[in-house]
């Protein structure tokens, strides 16, 4: 693919392109039908230090481009982890190799999947090389993915998993009615356009929703359905779907906390949405709204650090890039995920009974998607003097939980039990941890997607309204909680009885942490003997593994 001869530029880590020539008219006609790289928006839609256009109120850069580049989005074709879990499914079924690549690739890679035609469907092997399809693939979710996509059968069963409309003509589409077609077509051959899809939950379902087959180990299929990854399905049983007639008041799009339409200060942003590609304001630009920023993070702050720290894995975002979004991350995390409340504390003959509540402030479970994410409470008691008397889901400095005697739990290792889902907790080998864990067809736990015919534990926090009646309840419905009352939509309660004496006061402190990774899952990841497996162990053995923290609570059990 023929692109324009491009100058980067820095300004306080921030990169911006200076467009020296547009591609000519040969050039337009072969690149429209098909995808461009990242890099070609970012002549008009990376911030410049000449433009007041991609700024918030107070002058901060907001350009796309600059706030995607560090993104798991941008990266998903590079993501080692991906690249380790596809050759581990690969190893464990090889005789549907080629469906495997052509599934997994079809969203980590999608730039490639129109224009690569093979019989063999697309693999791997498109990431590797410098010809136009490799960059392609290893731009990820670039722009002219999204902002491509049609409206023709979003929201429906045909949509999810990777089965998104391109559309056929050169238009790209945006939230903003009338836009001004003048420069896009001149640089890139599309045609900017009104498409009231970009701002639906639907478009974003068509990846984030992946619906798999339990296969045998010879490949054959078991007939068995997973629905492994659905936050669009929980989110449509949520008082935060905008989709029925009446919303609720907290109805709220994918897009709404994803690609948020205010500034760092909750204020609306209205800024022109392009700048000239020499660097300068394009003067008939007026500014819009409205305009998401596109920080397209959830809680993932692993591979962004893995992705910065090792260079030879091909990522090309700044180190600044990288801190941005794992900073965004963190923020969405700390501000927009959950609270926890300790109630209800009593003491009687020495011992100590209190509640700790979650309560879920994600639009869907918490953690969704891929089934190695979790969340837990760590509980600790001390006493006057500060001594630990009682530690629940304390964890070592790799994120793996251990007992009151820091040993680490058994349930974190390949092959070692499942923790269940607890009511109440009495002893500090008991953890209340919020995951869902696959099962095979024998109803064992599996830690291979292709097995997994269902779930045999999935204790995650319910969103707001999740309702047993509701849409696709039979497909989100929790798992392995029966009997416990205070597992409700959008919060859990988990009840403590802890032997502290009566002599003196005590303090509870309470976290809720998260990882994008569990230890215990990448355990039974390392058990399989692949080059994209040992390659990813390196990276993450050497990484900061650190449980990120969600929320805390601190209370206090009075003397008697």
């Amino acid at each position: 693919m023929s692109v324009a001869r491009v100058t980067v530029v820095a300004l306080a880590a921030v990169p911006f392109v200076l467009a020296l020539s547009p591609p000519q008219d040969a050039d337009r006609a072969r690149t429209a039908p098909g995808h461009l790289e990242s890099s070609d928006c970012a002549r008009c839609h990376s911030n410049s230090p000449f433009a007041d256009a991609l700024r918030d109120r107070d002058g901060r850069p907001i350009a796309p481009y600059d706030l995607w580049r560090g993104t798991m989005m941008a990266n998903s074709g590079r993501d080692p982890f991906w690249r380790a879990v596809v050759s581990a499914e690969i190893a464990h079924t090889p005789s549907r190799k080629a469906f495997i690549e052509e599934k997994c690739t079809r969203c980590h890679t999608p730039m490639v999947r129109p224009v690569q035609e093979s019989p063999a469907g697309q693999t791997l092997a498109v990431l590797d090389g410098e010809d136009p399809h490799a960059r392609l693939a290893r731009d990820g979710v670039g722009c002219t993915v999204c902002h491509r996509i049609a409206s023709d059968r979003l929201g429906t069963p045909a949509s999810f998993t990777g089965g998104f409309v391109l559309e056929k003509e050169a238009f790209i589409y945006g939230p903003h009615s009338a836009p001004i077609p003048g420069p896009m077509p001149m640089f890139t051959g599309y045609t900017p356009a009104f498409g009231q899809q970009i701002s639906r939950s639907a478009l974003c379902a068509t990846c984030h929703t992946l619906i798999t087959h339990a296969l045998e180990p010879d490949g054959t299929d078991t007939g068995k359905v997973h629905h492994e990854q659905v936050p669009y399905l929980e989110w449509r049983n949520s008082i935060y779907n905008d989709e029925v007639d009446y919303p609720e008041p907290e109805a709220a799009s994918c897009q709404a906390c994803h690609l948020p339409t205010t500034d760092v200060d909750g204020d609306p942003i209205h800024t022109a949405i392009a700048r000239n590609p020499r660097g300068g304001t394009f003067p008939f630009a007026e500014p819009r709204s409205p305009f998401g920023r596109h920080l397209l993070v959830g809680g993932n702050t692993l591979i962004p650090q893995i992705l910065r720290d090792n260079r030879e894995l091909g990522a090309t975002a700044p180190d600044a890039a990288f801190d941005a979004t794992i900073a965004a991350a963190r923020d969405q995390l700390a501000h927009r995920t959950a609270t926890l409340a300790i109630g209800a504390i009593t003491r009687t003959d020495g011992v100590a009974t209190f509640a700790v509540t979650v309560t879920n402030l994600a639009g869907h479970k918490l953690p969704t998607a891929y089934p190695s994410r979790r969340a837990w409470l760590r509980v600790v008691v001390r006493d006057a003097a500060d001594r630990v008397v009682f530690r629940s889901g304390d964890f070592d400095a790799v994120g793996r939980i251990v007992d009151g005697d820091g040993a680490v739990l058994a349930c974190e290792r390949a092959g070692g039990p499942i923790q269940p889902h607890h009511r109440a907790i009495a002893r500090e080998d008991q953890v209340q941890i919020y995951e869902s864990v696959m099962g095979g067809v024998d109803g064992a736990p599996t830690f291979t997607l292709l097995r997994a015919a269902g779930f045999v534990k999935d204790n995650r926090l319910l969103p707001r309204g999740w309702e047993s009646d509701g849409p696709h309840a039979a497909d989100t419905r929790p798992v392995g909680v029966d009997g416990d009352d205070d597992f409700a939509d959008g919060r859990d309660t988990v009840r403590y009885r802890i032997a502290v004496g009566d002599a003196v006061p005590h303090t509870i402190e309470a976290t809720l942490h998260y990882t994008v990774l569990s230890p215990r899952h990448a355990a039974e990841l390392f058990e399989v003997d692949t080059p994209e497996v040992a390659a990813f162990a390196a990276v993450y053995r050497t990484a900061d593994r650190t449980p990120e923290r969600v929320a805390r609570a601190v209370a206090t059990i009075p003397a008697r």
